[in-house]
């Protein structure tokens, strides 16, 4: 038994990724949550391990399944509880963890549940699972309910929330913005979007509206909505209504959701199953019938089916014929399913557990939160595409050998297993998915053979503490060494047998010395876990010319895939292409933003522009040109020398004092808040009308206003102390927080161009006049007679834009200049949390969906070893919290033919002999 109560407020360092996940509410709400765990087993460690935590004693068959026991917890006769505590408690000190040994069975008063918002039961008898379901689901309100099996190469999960259970947010994705371009006055009246900018809308959901002129009624309004076409949706009667002039932005409004649950008992009944693969809908009733029979076997003999028994297998056969007569619908059973599972339900896959437990973790935080879709209300994940080779193999593969892996070795057989210990595999990256498949290797006994594999492992990066929530090989005492060290000595304590090789080198072009064919050909697979699409594509390049197998998996929130490529089976990764990410327009991040990202992307390029590139353009110029003199001399004799006049520039202005530097800080703030919106309104007033009379300032286009500075507001303030820190910074002038002067700099009248082209780009080079080369020559002299252009103010110290430390201040700068700029043209501005996501392109992560996503790597894995045909191999696409799952067969190898009745592939190479041009290729 395990309550779990969880501390955020001075924690949010490290659940920052999570926070982006779920939103504070709903993290306050886990803080305010008990929950309680039964079972320590494989599956249970995997879910107490992605959330928080009854007496057996360690055995050699849980090194194989638990990666938190140790072979020191089986020698000293450790019980599970005792051995685990502790190092599940150790991942996050914010979350109390007990543990309780007292037996948990029939005759157990169940009143001590009353304490808990969730009771999750795994290794718990069916007639069990039924009690206590009932009791929870009397409760009022409802106490949560989740159980969860793993019996060898077959798992289940059912989710039972109570009667009614009402959900605030059923995606979590962000709510919807839709700039309008047109409403017409009808019933219903029809809304269309912008040119280019589908909706993405579902009908049902309902929009707010705002910034809509004539047709001002609607604003402030809610409106169900039906969708008409990708680009258009009806609102109703819009007759009475004054005529629509132009602009308005629809905003998608979140509406809390009712679910259903039926008990345990109701639902094995008629189950509400997930359907996960619909190449075999009628699966998840097989195997619903099939773990049944298991069940009641158990229930009739007291044991389990033993290891690859083919008369307990008859014997669950004819239960299982009798089990379908009592569900609804009656359902076929599936012998082959009833029967391998018989043979295998002793022994355990810990991918399996991995993937079951990341769900079932997920379902944790929606019934303690009330955020996300909850599953409805079974879901069956299975391994039944590796049977058929399995087959040939006699009982005697299957049976224990007395070490970790007798617990495989139920579910694969030992020359599978032995296969596994003598792979050579590359795992690319060690962040948060590489760290659960360095658990699963461990578990697996990949690499562990005595002459033959080895596992090879690189990442670059160093461990910060945003990654400890869900990188769960790392601690507090890891923080900034590097990743791919840390986790092969964490890896270690799995499983000590391990052959392992770290390395932080980058795989890209740049290091193919390091990364050659010879090195991909040694390997056996290669696994990435990387967020780099770029690199991915790199490694996949390498993958196809040197015939190596190659999983690929990534995350992004609850979302994820998995994707199996194998030489002569499949198509490449590279055989499809993602959509382009999508660009700001140059002249809407300069003069017309109409969102906050925008102005986000707006600040970190001037970020970036300010204090890196102009300082490195600064300190390459004058080690190219050491000496002020020397330039000025160059200048004069009629040489031109690039990029000098703004090097001059920058030298003429260069703040020498703590002062100078919150005015140059004052100025910039006149620059971008107030001139250029009086440059803007000069240029464009506000009833300027374009060639076919249409207003130039309507949607998206918004007028900008100038921001009059104020000392005394706290935005205003922050843009100048932070701005003025990073002057300070890159002009190596020394400060303190004592004492910040103001400036006050008035609006320039020498007026830019304003670009209004979306298709036009940032100019590379600016033309230099003649009036700018005398300025140039007057500034430089004037620098050198006063001494202030020697060595030491030759050079600046640019800095690396670095998202993850609040204390350097860039965070801090990029927030109040994009809510400034957000003030200017009316947006909506963004707090410092939402705008760190933004600038840094920080991927939201949890570690519900990479354990599953490591889970289902690690399986595939175990077909792409056992040499198996294309259609075993499985793709998967999942958003947990919808949730669904989606299994989908790899792309199967496209095969062209050229002249002469060549047949060729992906994976195919050629020399070529001459210069003679090939015909153009036929698909085959």
């Amino acid at each position: 038994a395990a309550p779990s109560g969880l501390k955020i407020s001075d924690n949010k360092e490290i659940l920052c990724r999570q926070r982006y996940v779920l939103g504070d509410t709903a993290m306050q709400k886990m803080a305010q949550s008990h929950v309680f765990l039964s079972g320590i087993g494989g599956l249970g460690v995997e879910i107490g391990n992605k959330c928080f935590l009854l007496n057996f004693q360690c055995t050699k068959w849980d090194l194989g399944i638990n990666f938190f026991i140790h072979e020191d917890d089986i020698t000293s006769q450790r019980n599970r509880a005792e051995a685990t505590l502790h190092r599940i408690a150790e991942l996050n000190p914010y979350v109390h963890v007990a543990a309780s040994v007292v037996p948990l069975d029939e005759t157990t008063d169940l009143s001590f549940l009353k304490q808990y918002q969730c009771v999750i039961l795994t290794e718990v008898s069916l007639l069990l699972q039924k009690k206590i379901n009932d009791f929870c689901h009397a409760q009022q309100p409802p106490i949560k309910f989740i159980s969860a099996d793993v019996y060898g190469i077959c798992s289940r999960l059912f989710c039972d929330f109570g009667d009614e259970f009402e959900v605030l947010d059923t995606t979590g994705e962000e709510p919807k913005e839709i700039f309008i371009s047109n409403i017409t006055q009808s019933n219903p009246g029809i809304v269309t979007c912008l040119e280019n900018h589908p909706h993405r809308l579902e009908t049902g959901q309902f929009l707010t509206f705002r910034e809509v002129n004539g047709m001002s009624c609607l604003n402030g309004s809610t409106h169900q909505i039906t969708v008409v076409s990708p680009y258009s949706f009806s609102i109703g009667d819009t007759s009475d209504m004054e005529p629509y002039l132009h602009g308005g932005i629809a905003v998608q409004v979140k509406t809390p959701k009712m679910f259903y649950f039926e008990r345990l008992e109701k639902q094995i009944i008629n189950p509400l199953c997930l359907v996960a693969d619909f190449s075999k809908p009628e699966a998840p009733l097989q195997i619903h019938v099939a773990m049944l029979a298991l069940n009641h076997f158990q229930e009739n003999f007291g044991r389990g089916p033993n290891i690859g028994c083919l008369q307990d297998a008859e014997e669950m056969l004819k239960i299982a014929m009798s089990v379908s007569e009592t569900l609804e619908n009656k359902p076929q059973v599936n012998g082959d399913v009833v029967k391998w599972l018989s043979r295998t339900a002793q022994g355990f896959l810990a991918p399996l557990a991995a993937a079951v437990g990341g769900v079932a973790s997920q379902e944790v935080l929606k019934a303690v939160t009330g955020k996300f879709s909850p599953l409805q209300q079974w879901l069956y994940i299975d391994m039944l595409d590796i049977v058929t080779p399995l087959e040939k193999m006699g009982c005697e593969e299957f049976l224990p050998r007395g070490d970790r892996y007798d617990a495989l070795r139920a579910c694969i057989g030992d020359s599978l297993c032995q296969k596994l210990h003598d792979l050579n595999v590359f795992l690319v990256g060690c962040g948060a998915i590489g760290c659960e498949m360095l658990k699963n290797f461990a578990l697996l006994g990949v690499g562990t053979g005595q002459d033959k594999g080895l596992v090879t492992i690189t990442d670059p990066d160093l461990i910060e503490k945003s990654n400890l929530n869900r990188q769960f090989l790392f601690r507090p005492h890891h923080i900034q060494k590097p990743k791919s060290y840390t986790a092969a000595e964490a890896t270690l304590n799995i499983n000590p047998y391990l052959k392992i090789d770290s390395y932080i080198n980058k795989v890209c072009p740049a290091t193919e010395n390091t990364y050659s064919d010879e090195f991909y050909t040694k390997q056996d697979v290669i696994v990435t876990a990387l967020d780099n699409v770029e690199a991915r594509r790199y490694i996949d390049s390498r993958c196809v010319a040197n015939l190596r197998p190659l999983i690929d998996s990534g995350t992004m929130g609850t979302k994820g895939h998995t994707e199996v490529i194998v030489p002569h089976l499949t198509e490449s990764y590279n055989s499809h292409r993602d959509p382009p990410e999508e660009e700001i327009p140059f002249c809407t991040l300069k003069s017309f933003p109409a969102a906050i990202e925008h102005t986000i992307q707006w600040a970190r390029d001037k970020f970036e522009s300010s204090f890196s590139h102009k300082p490195s353009l600064f300190n390459k110029f004058w080690q190219t040109y050491p000496s002020a003199e020397e330039v000025l001399q160059r200048i004069k004799s009629g040489e031109s020398l690039e990029g000098c006049f703004h090097v001059i520039k920058t030298l003429s202005r260069r703040p020498r004092s703590w002062t100078q530097c919150v005015e140059l800080a004052r100025v910039k703030f006149e620059k971008y808040f107030s001139h250029k919106a009086l440059q803007l309104l000069h240029s464009f007033p506000l009833d300027t009308r374009l060639k076919d009379g249409s207003l130039f300032w309507q949607s998206p286009k918004r007028p900008p206003f100038p921001v009059k500075f104020e000392f005394n507001d706290p935005l205003h303030y922050g843009f100048i102390v932070s701005a003025a820190k990073l002057f300070a910074t890159v002009y190596c002038v020394p400060f303190t927080e004592k004492v910040i002067h103001t400036a006050t700099v008035f609006p320039s009248h020498n007026l830019d161009v304003v670009q209004t082209d979306e298709t036009a780009r940032k100019p590379d080079h600016i033309p230099v006049s003649s009036e700018d080369e005398r300025n140039a020559i007057f500034q430089l002299e004037k620098s050198i007679v006063s001494n202030e252009a020697l060595e030491n103010d030759l050079q600046m110290k640019p800095i690396s834009f670095e998202k993850d430390d609040d204390s350097n201040g860039h965070i801090d700068f990029i927030t109040a200049a994009s809510n400034l700029r957000a003030k200017m043209y009316n947006i909506e501005p963004a707090d410092r949390f939402k705008t760190k996501r933004i600038a840094g392109k920080i991927i939201p992560a949890i570690a519900t969906a990479t354990a599953a996503v490591s889970g289902l790597v690690a399986l595939e894995l175990i077909k792409v070893v056992g040499g198996y045909p294309a259609d075993a191999y499985k793709n998967c696409f999942l958003n947990l919290a919808i949730p669904i799952m989606v299994f989908t067969e790899t792309l199967r190898i496209i095969i062209k033919m050229y002249i002469h009745h060549t047949i060729f592939t992906v994976f195919t190479n050629f020399t070529c002999m001459n210069k003679k041009e090939f015909s153009t290729p036929k698909s085959k």
